[in-house]
């Protein structure tokens, strides 16, 4: 078989297989009488099996070894082959987020570009002081992209640069919710509690109701904590289970007491409020702290229901309970002395 129709039935250029030949790779194993390159049925089958490996991304160095050594074995080269590609492809993915983010930027003209490459490079200083500074010294009018913020907000572990990030992000109209809803499922527990708490930094943000609310569901109690903080915060009912969860454990339970308080405004969710943490002071499993720690959520929601409540409280069997909501029962009652006056009538 001549080069020509070899070149045609296996898709390898003419030049390629001269090439094959030159390195000593496939070399046809007859010549015409004419001296063209013939190719027998084995030189064929040689060809498809360069070409197999070339597609793994081995070189032609690295084939020629492959084929001609009988000791060969392919298993660590194999396994460098896979590193290499991570890497590639984790570098052509930062290639891509960049492109994306200039894109996002709208440039108008090159000098757009530019600018915006230059913050990405001042974003991935190893300073901490450099990425603060690229972006609380942003020239007014000249908004940093969203994405780019949220990319950055996602990979800062830096407490004082993230609050930094997460402030320019909130005044950037929330166009970045998108790229955090992402990092909310990511499978890295600290991904998700940044992207969480800065969502929870624009409540009011399209998609981040929906976000938060998906949130709740984590598994990490902290990613949990952020979001029904946030809803509460915004009347969001879906956050009350959360919340009420938060004082029983204490984790922040003064700001899930203040949450519970914001949501007792509205009459619906007061009373219903009060009882779940009436249910939670009943609970066996709920020990002297704890008990405490509910008695005090109460007097955050103000109410009849949690008025009554301070007062059966304050003739509980445990007596430092007692005291606190004998205590705080005075204080709802001297800061609503009007209900006061209708129930005793």
């Amino acid at each position: 078989m001549l080069i020509g129709e070899v070149a045609r039935r296996s898709g390898v250029s003419t030049r390629m297989l001269r090439h094959y030949d030159a390195l000593g790779l496939v070399r046809p194993t007859g010549r015409t009488v004419g001296g063209y390159r013939e190719y027998s049925a084995e030189d064929v089958r040689r060809i498809f099996h360069v070409e197999s490996l070339r597609s793994l991304g081995l070189s032609l160095k690295q084939i020629g070894r492959a084929l001609q050594d009988p000791g060969f074995t392919p298993s660590a080269l194999v396994s460098d082959l896979i590193r290499w590609t991570e890497e590639r492809l984790a570098r052509e993915r930062e290639l891509l987020e960049r492109l994306r983010a200039i894109d996002a930027s709208a440039p108008g003209d090159w000098q757009d570009v530019l600018r915006t490459v230059e913050l990405m490079r001042e974003l991935d200083s190893a300073s901490a002081a450099r990425r603060q500074q690229a972006v609380l010294a942003r020239p007014e009018g000249r908004p940093v992209p969203a994405e780019l913020l949220a990319g950055a907000v996602l990979a800062e572990s830096d407490p004082v640069v993230a609050g930094a990030l997460r402030w320019a992000l909130a005044r950037s109209g929330g166009d970045g919710v998108a790229a955090l809803a992402a990092g909310a499922q990511s499978e890295d527990v600290d991904i998700r509690r940044r992207a969480v708490l800065a969502i929870a930094g624009m409540p009011e943000a399209p998609g981040a109701t929906e976000v938060l609310e998906e949130a709740l569901a984590d598994p990490d109690p902290r990613v949990r904590g952020h979001a029904a903080l946030a809803l509460g915060r915004h009347g969001v009912a879906a956050a009350v289970p959360a919340l009420v969860g938060m004082v029983v454990e204490g984790s922040r339970d003064v700001d899930a007491a203040e949450a519970l308080g914001t949501l007792s405004q509205d009459p619906v969710w007061a009373d219903r409020i009060t009882a779940a943490l009436v249910d939670e002071l009943a609970a066996p499993a709920a020990d002297s702290a704890t008990r405490i720690r509910l008695t005090q959520a109460l007097v955050e929601l103000g109410g009849t229901a949690a008025r009554q409540a301070l007062r059966q409280l304050a003739h509980d069997d445990d007596r430092t309970v007692a005291l606190v909501a004998s205590a705080l029962a005075r204080v709802l009652e001297e800061r609503s002395p009007e209900d006061r006056t209708d129930e005793d009538s």
